[in-house]
């Protein structure tokens, strides 16, 4: 059965219209005639929202959520479903509402939903620091990522608070705290700025497939995106930066550094920087939030153009040749010059900069092998030089002799061999040898030598003149050589560099792959059986077998690198070897990790099953036997005791019972907690209403309150926060000392700070974060004191209801325990 297609209404804030908007595409939709049901939709009381649903067939809701097996069983064309981001209530089948809707598109029905940017998992830390309020319903970027369509709601900053203030979001009492709070106009202006971006880079991404699957390469100038090349030269910092303001005075480009490899052919010259140095311009550019690539190709100027065109890129910056004037005049325009002769679209920015031409001039040359060009100019100069040189010692009254006559030839032919290598030299030898002969040699214009020291001159001049030619071939050989061996150790640095960095994800050091060979896509695949699966892949159309690759390598005897796109060269295969057995490494170290994950959780099951026999073992045997004790004496009948005595023995067996009582309690608390079981129910409440159940226990003379009656009410489980409370304060009155327990509170930013203050001796440093985990009792204090439960179970409640416990020293001495709670207004909206 084929899967639903998901469209989403993304909205930067509460109240912008996203559910108007999708009741509205479903009411069109239905007069139009296509199969539609209501899944879930809640108008937040606003009436015309609400009046949208009339006449829209909707799914009746089940314990107050969606009921997806009705929906699925109704079997509809299209299901609209608010708020993808929903958390269910507990006891539903899926935590969360966009589990629901993979279900449902699965279900091959296609589904339309609504979301805010704050409830993107990788944007709430964003959220918070923006706006002060944690949001608590996230949704994974990937699942609002893989909608098939994404529409923006989108409003104003001042448009949103008229609205509000006109009643059409929230009730008129809350009106003005929202105001003041949340929907202030600087938060809504950043909120609306980081829907734009994501909805911006989602775009792109969908710009990105579509040049791709339709072939197009000319530069399409939706965005400003610059690529700067670097040859990890002294001049690569200077571009670096220049080409970072020239994406900033653009306004929020794409800053995207490229370093061109060579593992065939001639060296590039992007080529010739050392590894330390394209290193440290890498973490330069990612400092500046830039992102780096490294590409191979024959033709470095094609490979960057081609780069270029792949990125969309709009401009590109290269440094000013560090190639002296005469290495200019020799070898032709540079890499710079030919980029901007062949650039097209594509803007070319030639930056000067303090090492322009300053490079060692004609020793350059020398390591430089033979190119296109001049094995061209060689074999013109070898097949017009040596006429044009017979023509010149042919002028009448211009003989010079013989000797001096081969050595102009021997000049020539050495000249070619520089020009042009070996070939091209044999040719020029050979044709300055049969010219010498015909023109020069007596008896003239024969082939005949008359004298044997002539002879001997014109073979030595030949000797010499391939010999010569040889020695410059094989100089350029090994440079190329040497080059490529350069090029395949900075490969090798740069993968070297990632494992050290730990960039071991496979997705990452797949994508690397594709890059550096140039290819279309690359997949690592396993074998189980007789069947192939895909563990992780980078680019377009991965392969599924390796029969359907290009190029395949083989890691192991399950494990096999699948390379689409081109044939690669034999030569290229060593390092592609060293990429797939570090793709085959990260596979190993994130299993070995998985593992290691799942041995740590068993081992911490066993740490708190062994603890809880010990407990059950001592500290709960010990208030039993107190009460069992008591208990048998009150029913001797061989002592006869007095008031004071029966009321001593009653106090102790309820003072047993309460100790039991708390044990126990924290014994299944802890329980729930580590198997995720805690399910807070929250309601704005005021921190009076919980202090009164917490202290019940706690006798009055103990305890000091110090809380403000302006409090702002918190948003809290009662049952889960008074059971943390009285944990801290009960913990607090029997280590701190004589002096009153003193509880306090404040409020700013958004969140109530309650402060549990005691004077006692304190905990050191060392053990502030130890005191919090389970089992724990610091320094030399007895069995039967605990089973060091209770701060344990108290923080992990303060974190299940949205806030946070922590210990900090009391000045003076002693030690604060300090609750941050949300308070009301923190998540008092759950969207338009």
């Amino acid at each position: 059965m084929p899967r639903g297609r998901l469209k989403i209404y993304f909205g930067s804030a509460p109240g912008v219209g996203k559910t108007y908007a999708m009741l509205g595409e479903a009411a069109r939709r239905r007069e139009r005639g296509t199969d539609l049901v209501v899944g879930f939709a809640d108008p937040h009381g606003r009436p015309r929202t609400a009046a949208l649903l009339d006449g829209l067939e909707t799914v009746p809701p089940r314990h107050g959520e969606m009921d997806v097996d009705a929906v699925i069983a109704r079997a509809p064309q299209v299901a609209f479903v608010d708020e993808i981001a929903h958390t269910n209530a507990p006891g539903a089948r899926n935590d969360k509402r966009w589990q629901d809707v993979e279900e449902i598109l699965a279900a091959g029905i296609d589904v339309v939903s609504t979301v805010n940017v704050e409830h993107l998992e990788s944007l709430a830390d964003v959220v918070e620091r923006i706006t002060g309020v944690r949001r608590r319903e996230t949704v994974p970027d990937e699942v609002v990522r893989r909608a098939d369509q994404i529409e923006l709601v989108d409003m104003s900053p001042e448009s949103l608070r008229r609205r509000l203030a006109h009643g059409d979001v929230y009730p008129s009492e809350r009106v003005d705290a929202a105001l003041a709070d949340y929907f202030r106009v600087g938060n809504l202006t950043a909120l609306r700025e980081l829907a734009l971006l994501w909805v911006a880079d989602r775009v792109d991404d969908a710009l990105a497939r579509y040049r791709d699957e339709k072939g197009i390469t000319r530069t399409w100038e939706a965005r400003e995106r610059i690529v700067v090349a670097l040859t990890g030269g002294p001049e690569g910092d200077t571009l670096i930066r220049r080409a970072a303001r020239i994406a900033a005075r653009a306004g929020r480009g794409d800053l995207v550094a490229v370093h061109v490899a060579r593992l065939t052919g001639r060296p590039a010259r992007l080529a010739d920087g050392s590894p330390e140095a394209l290193a440290r311009q890498r973490a330069l550019v990612e400092g500046m939030g830039g992102s780096y690539h490294q590409v191979t190709g024959d033709d470095v100027p094609g490979a960057l153009i081609e780069f270029a065109q792949a990125v969309n890129a709009t401009q590109i910056v290269l440094g000013s040749s560090r190639r002296g004037r005469w290495h200019q005049y020799l070898s032709g325009p540079g890499v710079g010059a030919t980029v901007a002769g062949r650039s097209g679209d594509v803007d070319v920015h030639i930056v000067t900069h303090d090492y322009a031409g300053k490079g060692r001039g004609l020793a350059t040359v020398a390591r430089t092998s033979l190119g296109h060009r001049r094995l061209t100019a060689g074999w013109l100069l070898a097949v017009c030089g040596p006429p044009a040189l017979t023509g010149v010692l042919s002028i009448p009254g211009a003989r010079l002799g013989l000797p001096t006559e081969l050595l102009f030839f021997l000049a020539l032919t050495v000249g070619v061999a520089l020009v042009g290598g070996l070939w091209p030299a044999v040719v020029a030898a050979v044709a300055g040898f049969l010219l010498l002969n015909w023109y020069f040699t007596p008896p003239l214009h024969t082939l005949t030598v008359a004298e044997l020291e002539n002879g001997f001159a014109l073979f030595v001049f030949v000797a010499v003149a391939v010999a010569v030619a040889t020695v410059v071939d094989l100089a350029a050989r090994r440079s190329s050589q040497a080059a490529r061996a350069r090029s395949e150790a900075t490969t090798l640095s740069l993968l070297a560099t990632s494992v050290l960095r730990g960039e071991d994800a496979l997705p990452e050091l797949l994508e690397r792959v594709r890059e550096t060979f140039g290819l279309a896509s690359v997949s690592l695949l396993e074998r189980t059986g007789d069947t192939w699966e895909r563990i992780a892949s980078a680019g377009a159309d991965p392969c599924g077998r390796p029969d359907d690759a290009d190029v395949r390598v083989q890691v192991s005897d399950t494990l096999t690198l699948a390379l689409r796109g081109r044939v690669l060269p034999a030569a290229d295969r060593r390092v592609l070897a060293a990429f797939a057995y570090q793709a085959a490494a990260a596979l190993d170290r994130q299993r070995l990790a998985e593992q290691a994950r799942q041995a740590r959780s068993l081992a911490e099951g066993n740490k708190i099953r062994t603890a809880l026999l010990a407990a059950v073992s001592h500290d709960l045997r010990t208030p039993l036997a107190s009460i069992k004790a008591s208990v048998g004496s009150l029913r001797s009948d061989e002592v006869q005791w007095d008031p004071a005595d029966e009321a001593e023995l009653l106090a102790t067996i309820e003072e047993s019972a309460d100790r039991l009582d708390r044990l126990v309690a924290n014994l299944l608390d802890m329980s729930r907690l580590q198997t995720g079981a805690v399910n807070p129910l929250t309601r704005p409440m005021s921190i009076d209403e919980v202090l009164a159940p917490s202290l019940a226990n706690v006798p009055g003379d103990q305890v000091k309150i110090e809380v403000p009656e302006d409090l702002s009410p918190v948003l809290t489980d009662p049952g889960l926060l008074e059971r943390a409370l009285a944990n801290v304060v009960e913990n607090a009155v029997r280590h701190g000392g004589d002096e009153p327990v003193r509880i306090s509170a404040s409020e700013h930013g958004g969140v109530v700070e309650l402060r549990v203050t005691d004077r006692g001796p304190g905990v050191p440093d060392s053990a502030k974060i130890q005191m919090f985990e389970p089992f724990q009792r610091l320094g030399d204090r007895p069995r039967g004191d605990g089973v060091g439960l209770g701060l344990a179970v108290a923080r992990g409640f303060a974190e299940a209801i949205g806030g946070d416990l922590h210990a900090e020293d009391t000045p003076g001495g002693g030690l604060t325990m300090i609750f941050t709670l949300p308070v009301e207004a923190r998540d008092s909206e759950e969207g338009p």
